[in-house]
């Protein structure tokens, strides 16, 4: 599935249960040829502006689960199907390891940490503490027509949700969070919230659309997700303060998105 802007060359398509696209092609067992029980990774980006690129598109990459948790990837061989020298691999990797998405193997790589369902409600527990708050401080202060002027950031969730591409609406959900949360004015709370919000959206260790029988598809899940963003908004824009609490707490308590 094609990624907007960066990620528009680093075309991806399902293979079994990773998607790990190459120059020459797709290899059904998603290795890189070497003996050193790494995997490859997604495939060529262009050349400008290349660490940013490569970054985005391990991030997509992450959070779309085509890298596996607890696998561990070389920057050469990313690299190698990124069409780059390893070094803006490496670098990319490096602010990765600071994010709390991957972890330094020494002589092997980076392998994607296994982030369990106990984590993701931790995060979700520390966003609500911080932003939940400022959200209701601000359905209080903000004018009307301040809110109104969030419906672009807050349809462009419900677009990517209806692809069911889960890179495309992280970005969003996380544009729309920051965009409310810039209303307060506080550049180190917008640094916290993002950092932590990033965090909550990598993927735990079940692969990317394994679904036990009876759970919801991820589409479904990014709809119902999306579909609370334009009910705030308007609650928000309603200046209706006893369902803007209501929407904001639940939304924190179901946050694994």
């Amino acid at each position: 599935m094609e990624q907007a802007g960066a990620r528009d060359a680093a075309v991806r398509q399902p293979h079994a249960s990773v998607r790990v696209p190459y120059q020459g092609g797709y290899r059904p067992d998603g290795r890189d040829g070497t003996d050193d029980g790494c995997d490859e990774g997604p495939g060529p980006v262009r050349r400008h502006s290349v660490r940013v690129q490569v970054l985005d598109a391990l991030r997509a990459a992450l959070v779309d689960g085509d890298m596996i948790p607890g696998r561990v990837y070389s920057a050469p061989a990313l690299g190698e199907r990124f069409g780059v020298s390893a070094t803006p691999v490496r670098e990319a990797m490096q602010q990765l390891a600071v994010e709390g998405a991957v972890e330094v193997v020494p002589n092997r790589g980076f392998r994607v940490c296994v982030r369990t369902a106990r984590e993701l409600a931790e995060l979700a527990e520390v966003r609500a503490l911080i932003e939940v708050p400022v959200m209701l401080r601000l359905a209080r202060t903000v004018p009307a027509d301040r809110w109104a002027a969030l419906r672009p950031q807050a349809d462009a969730t419900v677009r990517a949700a209806a692809t069911g591409d889960r890179a495309a609406y992280a970005d969003a959900d996380r544009a729309f969070h920051h965009a409310v949360l810039a209303l307060a004015g506080n550049r180190q709370l917008l640094t916290v919230a993002d950092d932590l919000h990033r965090r909550s959206q990598w993927p735990m260790t079940r692969a990317a659309g394994a679904r036990t029988p009876g759970q919801v598809s991820d589409r479904a899940v990014l709809v119902a997700d999306a579909a609370e963003h334009t009910a705030l908004l308007e609650a928000l824009i309603a200046q209706d303060l006893p369902v803007v609490q209501s929407l904001v707490r639940e939304h924190f308590a179901g946050a694994e998105v």
